[in-house]
């Protein structure tokens, strides 16, 4: 990892090459939003030239694979890394990620309007299967209720899995810009992500609201339990350095959270909401915060 982050950051050459080289590759467009933060959190406006070359090459990409995910997730995790830039805490990060996923969710009506509707009209045809029995049980209204929420819920599972990919980009960004220029910075940083009361009682109070808004604000529910799974996480970063656990309780969380994500994503939000109320961490977790940007 030092070695590739060194490597990007050696000169506006080699940065174009991995940015725009990988934002080419469909299944490397992750490396291509990570570097793209790594250039634009340590150099600033002098990056403009490389996120413009992986920028045309995301495009040349979505107009080869008929994918926009490249272009969507480049311009998510920069424009999260601009907030990061400015002197912004994670906090506000992971705030504006809730933002960057609305958009996200307009965006795709729009970029795969048709992909999309195809899709949902496949699961509709694959709903008999899934369901079995049970599918010819329920009435010719319920039915057309299913239909009609396939699309919206189709849009919402792509919309989060986009904020998501953009947060952890940002993160390994961050992460290369700390290991190159301030060794152990950005461990200190995530550890202390904790959402104030305040703040976490208004994305509760937004999460509780939005299913009575109407079936497509009701996406803002899970795109508020990403802010706080992120929270979650730092959590439990932090209680493992604080503790001095081994790693192994960290691998061990990771290799778990995909298969079984549906019960610790869950888990992970409760935590993050009773952290803001009780502090695991304690008083002293905000002096063990620091700057990770290494410039001084």
């Amino acid at each position: 990892m030092r070695a590739l982050a060194d490597y990007i950051m050696r000169g506006r050459v080699q940065a174009t090459l991995v940015v725009a080289g990988s934002a080419a590759l469909p299944l490397l467009f992750w490396l291509s939003a990570a570097a793209g933060c790594l250039v634009l959190l340590r150099r600033g406006s002098d990056a403009l030239s490389v996120l413009g070359l992986g920028l045309l090459a995301t495009l040349l990409s979505w107009h080869f694979l008929k994918d926009p995910t490249a272009l969507l997730v480049l311009v998510g995790s920069c424009s999260l890394a601009l907030v990061l830039r400015a002197g912004h805490s994670w906090n506000r990060v992971l705030l504006v990620s809730v933002v960057v996923g609305l958009l996200f969710a307009v965006s795709l009506g729009t970029l795969l309007g048709p992909y999309i509707d195809s899709l949902a009209k496949a699961s509709q045809d694959a709903l008999p299967l899934v369901m079995g029995k049970a599918y010819e049980t329920i009435s010719a209204d319920q039915k057309a209720m299913l239909a009609s929420v396939m699309a919206p819920i189709l849009i919402a599972s792509i919309a989060i899995t986009l904020q998501v990919f953009s947060v952890s980009c940002l993160i390994l960004g961050r992460y290369w810009q700390a290991l190159l220029y301030n060794p152990g910075g950005f461990g200190r940083e995530f550890r202390a992500i904790r959402f104030p009361k305040g703040v976490m009682l208004a994305l509760l109070a937004v999460m509780f609201v939005a299913p009575f808004m109407g079936l497509h604000a009701l996406i803002l529910l899970p795109l508020c339990s990403v802010a706080f799974m992120f929270a979650g996480l730092a959590l439990i970063h932090g209680l493992v350095a604080q503790k001095r656990l081994a790693n192994f309780w960290l691998v061990g969380l990771y290799v778990t959270l995909l298969p079984f994500m549906h019960l610790i994503g869950p888990l992970l939000v409760v935590l993050a909401i009773v952290d803001s109320l009780i502090d695991f961490r304690g008083r002293s977790a905000s002096k063990d915060a620091d700057d990770a940007n290494g410039e001084g």
